[in-house]
């Protein structure tokens, strides 16, 4: 769950799963005439839209922190057996619905801990750095799977839709985890023979409409939705109290322009 302390100490929380909706809405308007769109466009976008489903089970009774009594940031969460089940969960049920979208969101998931492997240079931030006994093993069973997965498949266009899902998956970042700002994500692929890769910079264009250059989507302007739950305050007595308040809470829409 990301949460977003507001200078009231109000408290704006969005599911993963939420951030995961607009991932795939991001995936889905992706592609003009300097950007390829996706390809298989339909498995693609479902493994956008889909890849963060292993946060479904948290997200129906979140904890907080014992010593603050906040709720926990997602990055610190604690990885125990219960969340590591979550996740295997949601990466077998895709790919029982979607062999290719299956296989992206598995290398996604366990890319986490492996520096994206390496495709990403810039942000550097939202990975994973602790890697326990139970985490070395399900890295180990699910890369030995993706490996007989590739065996048939085309190499060079799989590691680009690889690099597509980490892009959009920052760019999700990028509009749930704080307001609009200057930024960039590097290298991002323009199409499926592209080595290189080209510099995405992202930038406050007013309110609610954030600039890209180069300008990647397939509309002009493109208008993405966020679900997220704001809470009246940012800290909980207790359990009990924080998931009344986290039920009650009205979802609201967050919506932007990508101009």
């Amino acid at each position: 769950m990301i949460v977003r302390k507001q200078a009231n100490n109000e408290l704006l929380l969005i599911g993963q799963t939420d951030h995961s909706r607009l991932v795939g809405q991001l995936a889905a308007h992706w592609g003009n005439k300097n950007f390829a769109p996706p390809q298989p466009y339909v498995s693609m976008v479902r493994a956008a839209t889909f890849h963060d489903y292993g946060w479904l089970r948290y997200e129906t009774s979140p904890v907080i922190h014992p010593g603050t009594g906040e709720p926990f940031q997602f990055l610190q969460v604690p990885l125990e057996a219960t969340q590591l089940a979550a996740y295997q969960w949601s990466l077998d049920w895709l790919a029982a619905i979607d062999r290719y979208a299956g296989l992206i969101i598995n290398m996604h998931r366990t890319g986490l801990w492996k520096n994206r492997y390496d495709t990403i240079r810039h942000p550097s931030g939202y990975n994973l750095r602790v890697l326990s006994p139970e985490i070395g093993q399900f890295i180990q069973r699910n890369e030995a799977w993706q490996e007989r997965e590739r065996a048939s498949l085309d190499s060079g266009v799989l590691w680009t839709n690889y690099k597509l899902m980490q892009v959009w998956d920052l760019l999700g970042l990028y509009f749930c985890c704080q307001d609009a700002y200057e930024d960039t994500v590097e290298p991002v692929p323009t199409s499926y023979s592209d080595q290189e890769g080209v510099r995405l910079t992202i930038s406050p264009a007013g309110l609610d409409r954030v600039r890209f250059e180069p300008y990647p989507f397939n509309v002009h302007p493109c208008r993405v939705q966020l679900t997220c739950r704001r809470l009246a305050k940012s800290s909980f007595e207790n359990l009990e109290a924080f998931h009344r308040a986290y039920f009650q809470a009205e979802n609201e829409l967050l919506r932007f322009e990508l101009v």
